[in-house]
């Protein structure tokens, strides 16, 4: 039977194909904003780095919120703050002024992501992973776009600022679109519930065993900070490696992310279909983690055009496309519980890295592009070395 919820996803869909764009826009800007802010990209990358603290500031009071006053107005925040933060970057005097909004922009996502992903597991409680999943494809859709249209604007020599345009664009008119759309009550909540716990009491039937926080828990903190350091801070600095380090032409290095958004597009249809019929989650934890690791290593020890463009799209499969999710549901299985708390420790973990990575980056870059990449290598090989352990644990504690 059709889910007469189908209108209200697509369009929480869309807000997240903008969403995708406002991760890389302010990196894809960074000289024309530089420009604007009198600064140079370390100075932009401050800005970038206050996306993370945006998102830690109401990353736990807003999915409360959202269970009491519903899913909609949150989802109509998240948007709302999020226009604010294009319109506010376009006019944006110097980085002070341009870092609040940059605030502005975390705080938007998290209101988007308290409304969005319960919307979707009441509007689908049969299939509430998948529909949530798709929505890393449309952030993938978003990056994947944004490249093409910045590099059509710089080759027409328009105003950089068009792009910001879309987006708002895109924005208002969904926001028009959503607003007689229904949105399920808090019903569906209530049978999630009863199937996470049925979840929940077969999990803890299994041998759960050696299970500790001090050790385990810390690992997966780890991780969470890592798995998002390792792709948050290729898709912030690819495009400048690109044409600094690989000498790659303008167009050519902002085709980078696009390659790595189409890997990390094919990477949520194939790990979802795996892992439903073949594959554990801890397994695709360490091989993924391995794979962002050598391609890392090679990127950085072969900058050639050829060696970036396959390099972007291995990299963009293996670590942006589902990795962090995965090591959330490794996570949650070994600490079966608490699986709210769980969710909020590790993207916690996540936004603490989307925060300092900028920082860290940003004071590179004044020496050398190429040095950030050798940065990310040594990311990912303690991701590596902290997936196996995982792997060795989680085989220890549901051992017959």
């Amino acid at each position: 039977m059709k889910n007469k919820y189908m209108p209200t996803a697509i369009s929480l869909y869309i807000n997240y194909f903008v969403h995708g764009m406002g991760v890389l826009i302010l990196a894809q800007n960074m000289g024309a904003l530089g420009s604007q802010w009198g600064t140079d990209d370390a100075g932009v990358a401050i800005v970038i780095s206050s996306l993370g603290i945006g998102r830690l500031l109401v990353l736990f009071v807003s999915g409360a919120l959202s269970d009491k006053f519903g899913r909609k107005p949150f989802v109509y925040l998240g948007m709302l703050t999020y226009i604010a933060f294009f319109v506010g970057i376009l006019f944006s005097p110097s980085i002070a002024v341009a870092y609040f909004f940059g605030i502005l922009a975390g705080i938007a996502n998290s209101f988007m992501d308290s409304g969005t992903y319960p919307a979707l597991m009441e509007s689908f409680p049969e299939s509430p992973g998948t529909a949530n999943v798709i929505i890393k494809a449309f952030i993938s859709a978003g990056q994947f776009a944004l490249p093409l249209i910045v590099g059509l604007l710089i080759s027409t020599g328009a105003w950089y600022g068009w792009s910001f345009v879309i987006a708002i664009a895109i924005f208002v008119a969904n926001a028009i679109y959503l607003f007689n759309k229904p949105f399920p009550d808090q019903k569906g909540k209530a049978v999630n519930e009863e199937a996470e716990l049925e979840e929940v009491q077969t999990v803890a039937a299994k041998p759960v065993k050696k299970v500790k926080f001090a050790v385990e828990g810390l690992c997966f903190i780890l991780y969470g900070y890592i798995s998002q350091a390792t792709f948050y801070l290729v898709s912030q600095w690819l495009t400048k490696y690109g044409s600094e380090v690989a000498g790659m032409g303008d167009t050519a290095s902002r085709a980078l992310i696009s390659y790595y958004s189409i890997g990390s597009l094919l990477c949520v249809f194939i790990t979802s279909a795996l892992v439903k019929k073949m594959f554990k989650p801890i397994q695709f934890l360490v091989i993924y983690t391995f794979i962002s690791f050598v391609s890392l290593l090679i990127l950085w020890l072969f900058p050639t055009p050829l060696v970036c463009m396959i390099g972007a799209f291995v990299i963009g499969f293996s670590a942006a496309g589902g990795v962090m999710q995965l090591g959330l549901t490794v996570m949650s299985e070994m600490f079966p519980a608490g699986k709210g708390t769980v969710t909020g420790i590790f993207y916690t973990a996540g936004s603490i890295a989307s925060f300092t990575i900028p920082l860290i980056t940003g004071q590179m870059s004044k020496t050398s592009v190429a040095n950030i990449m050798l940065f990310d290598v040594g990311i990912a090989l303690v991701g590596f070395l902290l997936a196996i352990i995982i792997y060795v644990r989680y085989n220890k504690v549901f051992s017959k």
